[in-house]
């Protein structure tokens, strides 16, 4: 079933079908090898946060997954040049890498993304604004896990000022992190 949506163009699917494309990918019996394979062809053709998200947030396997592996899977991604590639390696980063260990790896990887080489589908005042809205998601979620590591961070990164407003947002807008200063 899962090679059925490899044969059409991305452009052909509809939303439904790209979202039971991730889930069909994250519930194959498969080895990790085979799985990395499949998400070789289902990533380029992610198109939005929402289809995105979704894959990222069920893709459970991950927890059982070699995180060195994983960590160098994502590589590719932060490095692309396409917006939900990029979103793609962040959060799956943030659920399925963020821990003590390799927050600074993560953080690394932030540093490492150059939105103004990012191509955007949509037109927002600063694109690519899913990029954007990823980091900033991510390190709201590092706030509340790992407060002083994620302070010292957002303090010394050089991510914009624009990123940083939006993880402020973030943080003030979310139950867990409310009464934690971002800063």
């Amino acid at each position: 079933a899962i090679h059925c949506f490899e044969s059409i163009l991305s452009k052909d699917l509809c939303y439904e079908e790209m979202v039971v494309w991730g889930f069909l990918i994250n519930l194959a019996k498969c080895s990790f090898t085979e799985r990395l394979a499949m998400l070789e062809r289902y990533v380029p053709v992610l198109d939005n946060w929402a289809v995105c998200d979704s894959y990222c947030a069920h893709a459970k396997w991950m927890q059982r997954a070699d995180k060195e592996a994983l960590c160098a899977f994502l590589q590719r991604w932060f490095r692309s040049e396409r917006e939900f590639e990029v979103r793609f390696a962040i959060v799956m980063s943030m659920c399925y890498l963020m821990n003590e260990e390799w927050l600074p790896t993560i953080f690394h990887q932030l540093e490492t993304i150059r939105l103004s080489d990012i191509v955007s589908e949509y037109t927002f005042t600063h694109p690519p604004y899913y990029v954007r809205m990823g980091i900033a998601w991510l390190l709201a979620t590092a706030l509340a896990k790992y407060p002083e590591e994620t302070h010292l961070f957002v303090n010394h990164t050089s991510l914009s000022d624009d990123v940083k407003k939006l993880y402020a947002r973030k943080a003030r807008e979310s139950f867990r992190t409310r009464n934690v200063s971002p800063y």
